[in-house]
C-alpha cells in the first residue's frame, strides 16, 4: 500500500523516493525539502511504538487512496467524490492518514525475517518519512545480527533501495528529526559502514552540531552516546559533553532504557567513574524505583555496569535487582545469568528466595548445562560457602556426561567447591574416575598452580590423587609451579605440605617421591593465605571460661597450639593415664593430648551445620595422629542458656570415655 502526500499549500512532509523517484533522486543528488517528521522510539523502532495506538478519528477506506487535486491549491477533494468535510478537519484527515499508513508500513517492516524481503518493501514505497527510514535500517540491523567484524554482503550493500536510505541521510542531514538523526546513525555504524564515508562523517558533525546548541532530548542523546562508543571508542570528545548535558537532565526524565544506556556509557569509561561519581550516585539512588520495569537482559548490564564501575555503595540497588533477578532466572540467556552470577560474586550478595529459584533451573537443564554457566554457578556456591545438593548434583551429571566440553580452569572451577564445601555426590565414583581419565590424557594442558587446587580439593574429601602425586613432588612440576619468580607463595607451599601429609598419613601404600623439606611450610594458619580458619573469639571466650571452671584452673589447657605437624589447636588438654589433666608445661607422664575444635560458624557450609572441607581434613589428620579431637560446635554452645550448663556440656564432650571422672 504506497503513502499518500497530501499536497496543499504549505511544504509536503519529509520524505524520500522509493525505487522510481528515490533513485532518480539519489542519481541527480537533488535536495528535497523536508520537514519535520514524528520522533520514533529506539526501543522498538520497527513497531514504531511512539505512534498511537488509539482508533484513528476517520477510517481509513480505500475510496481515500485515490488521487487528489486541487483547482485553486487550497480546496482539496478527491476527483469525482463529494467533499467529505470541512477544510478545518483536513488536518485531522491528513494526520489520520499519515498514522494509518506508518502504522501499516511499521507492520510490514516487522513481517520482514530477511534484508532482501525488507529492502523490496522499501522499494515498492513512493514517499517515505526520515523517521521511517531510519527505521528500515534499525531493523536491517536486528534481522542480520552479524559479527562485529563481518560487513554487509555485496548484494545488499549494492542494492538500490538501501544506497536510496543512505543517500537520504547523507544529502541533507540538517533537515533530519533529532530522532530519526540518531537512530539513523547508529544503525548505520552497526551495519559497519564505513567510518570514514561522507555518510558517517555527515551524520556526526550533524549530531555536533546538535549536541552543541543542547537541542537533543535524553533519549537521543543516550543513543548518540553509545553509538559515538561504538564508533570512536571511550576516548572520544562528544562523550563529555553528553554526559555534562545528562547530568544537567531531570531524573525523573529517564526512561528504564535510557537509565540503562547511561550505565552503559559509564561503563566505557571507568577511568572516568571518579570524576563521574556524582551523577552515578544520583542514577544509582533513582535506579531501584525502575527496576520492576527493566527486562532479564537490562537487569545483567546494570549489575555488569555496577562491578565495572565498583559501585559498592550502591547495595541498595543490588539488592532490589537481586530481589527482581529472582522471577527472570529461566528467561536469561547463559550470558546473561553468568554476568549476574558473577555481580552477585562481586559484591557478595546472597538471597535464599534467588538460591531456590537457581537450584530449580540448574535441576531442570542438568545435562545441557553450558560449561561457562556451570562454573560461575559453582564459583557463587564456592564464594558464599553454599551447600547446594541440587545444584552440586546436578553440576556432577553434567560433567560426567560432558567433560569434553569443558577447559582445564572450568574444570578446575567445577571440582574445586566439591571439596571446599566438603560434599561427595551421589554418583562420586563416576565423577572421580571421569576426572582421573581427563587429567590422565590432559594433564599438560592444566596450568600448574591449577592443577595443585584441583588435587588438593580432592584431598580434602579423601579421593586421594595418588596416580598424580609423584608428578606434583616432582621437581619438574615444582619448577613449572615457581615459573619466574625466585620463591613459590605460601599458599601453594601449604597445599603441597598438606598433600604430602595426606600421602604418609591416609595412603601408607604410596611409595614414590617425597615433598623436599625446602618445599614444606611449618604452619598452615597465616594471617593472609591459611589452610585453616581462625578461631572465633567470642565463642573461644565462652568456651574457656566453662573449661577454668571443669578443670579448676587456666593451668590445666593451652590455646593457639602448634603442633609439629602444622596445624594449630585451639585448645590442648593433656591427661594422664587416669584421665586427668596435667599442667599445660608437662612433658612426661602425658597419656593423651586432646585437642578441642571450637568450630565457630565461619568453619561450616552457609546456614547449615555440614563442616567445610579444610576443617574436615584437620580434624582427620589429627586423629590419625593420636589426639582425641573433640568438635565444640556453635549452634551447640548457642543453646546452652548459663555457665553451668556450658561446664557440664564441656564435661560430656572431653571425658565421654572415662565416666568415673566427674566435675
Amino acid at each position: 500500500m504506497a503513502l499518500i502526500a497530501l499536497r496543499r499549500s504549505f511544504p509536503p512532509p519529509s520524505s524520500f523516493r522509493g525505487s522510481g523517484a528515490l533513485a532518480a533522486a539519489a542519481r541527480n543528488h537533488q535536495p528535497a525539502n523536508p520537514g519535520p517528521a514524528v520522533p520514533l522510539d529506539s526501543r522498538h523502532l520497527w513497531l514504531c511504538s511512539l505512534l498511537q495506538r488509539g482508533p484513528s478519528r476517520v477510517r481509513f477506506h480505500h475510496a481515500l487512496c485515490k488521487k487528489f487535486h486541487s483547482e485553486n491549491g487550497k480546496d482539496l477533494q478527491p476527483a469525482g467524490e463529494r467533499v467529505l468535510s470541512p477544510v478545518r478537519n483536513w488536518d485531522a484527515l491528513k494526520r489520520d492518514l499519515k498514522k494509518e499508513n506508518e502504522k501499516a508500513f511499521c507492520r510490514r517492516l516487522n513481517s520482514c525475517t530477511s534484508s532482501e524481503e525488507l529492502l523490496g518493501v522499501v522499494n515498492t514505497l513512493e514517499t517515505l518519512p526520515d523517521t521511517l527510514a531510519a527505521a528500515a535500517l534499525q531493523r536491517i540491523c536486528e534481522v542480520e545480527r552479524r559479527p562485529s567484524d563481518q560487513r554487509l554482503p555485496k548484494e545488499i550493500l549494492e542494492h538500490s533501495a538501501f544506497q536510496a536510505l543512505c543517500f537520504r541521510f547523507e544529502r541533507a542531514p540538517s533537515d533530519l528529526s533529532n530522532a530519526a538523526l540518531v537512530t539513523g546513525l547508529r544503525a548505520l555504524i552497526l551495519l559497519h559502514v564505513d567510518p570514514q564515508s561522507r555518510l558517517i562523517i555527515n551524520l556526526v558533525a550533524e549530531c555536533h552540531n546538535r549536541l552543541r546548541r543542547g537541542g537533543l532530548e535524553s533519549h537521543n542523546l543516550c543513543i548518540l552516546g553509545e553509538s559515538l562508543i561504538r564508533l570512536q571508542g571511550a576516548a572520544c570528545m562528544m562523550l563529555e559533553l553528553i554526559l555534562c548535558q545528562l547530568r544537567g537532565k531531570k531524573l525523573e526524565t529517564f526512561t528504564p532504557e535510557d537509565t540503562v544506556a547511561i550505565y552503559r556509557i559509564l561503563q566505557a569509561c571507568p577511568e572516568k567513574a571518579d570524576q563521574h561519581q556524582t551523577f552515578l550516585n544520583a542514577i544509582n539512588n533513582f535506579a531501584p524505583s525502575i527496576v520492576s520495569h527493566l527486562s532479564p537482559k537490562s537487569i545483567s548490564q546494570i549489575l555488569t555496569a555496577l562491578v565495572v564501575l565498583d559501585q559498592t555503595q550502591a547495595m541498595p540497588l543490588v539488592i532490589k535487582l537481586g530481589k527482581s533477578v529472582v522471577r527472570y532466572i529461566p528467561y536469561f540467556t547463559n550470558e546473561e545469568l553468568r554476568k549476574v552470577l558473577e555481580a552477585f560474586i562481586y559484591f557478595g550478595h546472597y538471597d535464599r528466595f534467588f538460591m531456590r529459584a537457581l537450584e530449580q533451573h540448574i535441576a531442570s537443564l542438568c545435562l545441557t548445562l553450558d560449561p561457562a554457566v556451570t562454573s560461575t554457578v559453582m564459583e557463587y556456591c564456592s564464594k558464599k560457602l553454599i551447600l547446594s545438593k541440587p545444584i552440586l548434583n546436578a553440576v556432577a551429571e553434567n560433567f560426567v556426561c560432558q567433560s569434553e566440553k569443558f577447559s582445564p580452569t572450568q574444570i578446575a572451577e567445577l571440582i574445586e567447591p566439591f571439596g571446599k564445601l566438603n560434599y561427595l555426590p551421589p554418583n562420586a565414583t563416576a565423577l572421580f574416575t571421569k576426572l582421573e581419565n581427563v587429567l590422565s590424557t590432559r594433564f599438560s594442558s592444566f596450568p600448574p598452580k591449577t592443577l595443585l587446587r584441583l588435587l588438593h580439593s580432592c584431598s580434602l574429601i579423601e579421593c586421594h590423587p595418588v596416580n598424580f602425586m609423584a608428578r606434583l613432588f616432582s621437581p619438574i612440576f615444582l619448577q613449572q609451579l615457581q615459573g619466574g619468580q625466585l620463591y613459590l607463595d605460601r599458599l601453594s607451599l601449604a597445599r603441597l605440605t598438606q598433600l604430602f601429609m595426606t600421602s604418609v598419613l591416609e595412603c601408607p601404600f604410596y611409595k614414590g617421591p617425597k615433598l623436599l623439606p625446602r618445599y614444606q611450610v611449618k604452619s598452615f594458619l597465616t594471617p593472609c593465605c591459611s589452610l585453616e580458619t581462625p578461631m572465633d573469639f567470642p565463642l573461644y571466650k565462652s568456651v574457656m571460661m566453662g573449661l577454668i571452671d571443669l578443670l579448676g584452673s587456666r593451668l590445666y589447657f593451652a590455646s593457639k597450639v602448634l603442633t609439629p605437624y602444622c596445624y594449630t589447636i585451639d585448645v590442648e588438654i593433656k591427661l594422664d593415664e587416669e584421665g586427668f589433666a596435667l599442667p599445660f608445661t608437662a612433658d612426661e607422664e602425658v597419656h593423651k593430648r586432646v585437642a578441642l575444635c571450637i568450630d565457630g560458624p565461619k568453619r561450616f557450609c552457609s546456614d547449615s551445620k555440614h563442616l567445610l572441607g579444610k576443617e574436615a581434613i584437620k580434624q582427620r589428620h589429627l586423629q590419625l595422629l593420636g589426639y582425641q579431637v573433640v568438635q565444640v560446635p556453635c549452634h551447640d554452645v548457642e543453646m546452652l542458656k548459663s555457665r553451668l550448663e556450658v561446664v557440664e556440656y564441656l564435661q560430656r564432650k572431653i571425658f565421654a570415655q572415662n565416666s568415673a571422672i566427674k566435675w
